[in-house]
């Protein structure tokens, strides 16, 4: 994509604070961190979102993102880590190209990512049941 602003920093027409590179992924710090070490996985090709992307470098990414809160936890002594991805306007993306946050957490940071528990009703768990298995 031409215009993509991720497409050109994961294949190193911008440059980046570079963390980890190889022949899919790119890895670089946040510049808009919500933590100390917030870091974005970003594949080299072109996907807009999850539905997007290939079934082979999902699984690369969730592997490099694994291997890297592993990196960052013990480089950055973080208490917890989390790893974000979101898919649409709504679920909070703002570049649609493919990406997964990886937050190093620490206590008290402040980084707000959760949310009040709802319940699942039994007329919820049937028509999703229903609409997912049929």
């Amino acid at each position: 994509m031409d215009n993509c602003i991720f497409c050109k920093i994961a294949n190193g027409e911008i440059l980046s604070a570079t963390l980890y590179e190889d022949e899919d992924f790119r890895v670089i710090l946040d510049l808009g961190p919500a933590s100390k070490g917030h870091a974005l996985i970003l594949p080299k090709t072109h996907a807009a979102n999850i539905y997007e992307l290939s079934d082979e470098l999902a699984g690369k990414a969730m592997i490099l993102a694994k291997k890297m809160a592993k990196k960052l936890t013990d480089a950055l002594n973080c208490d917890g880590f989390n790893i974000v991805q979101n898919n649409g306007e709504v679920a909070g993306q703002t570049v649609f190209h493919f990406h997964m946050h990886l937050i190093p957490r620490y206590k008290g940071d402040g980084v707000g990512l959760t949310w009040t528990p709802g319940k699942l009703s039994d007329e919820d768990r049937d028509d999703i049941l229903h609409k997912v298995n049929n």
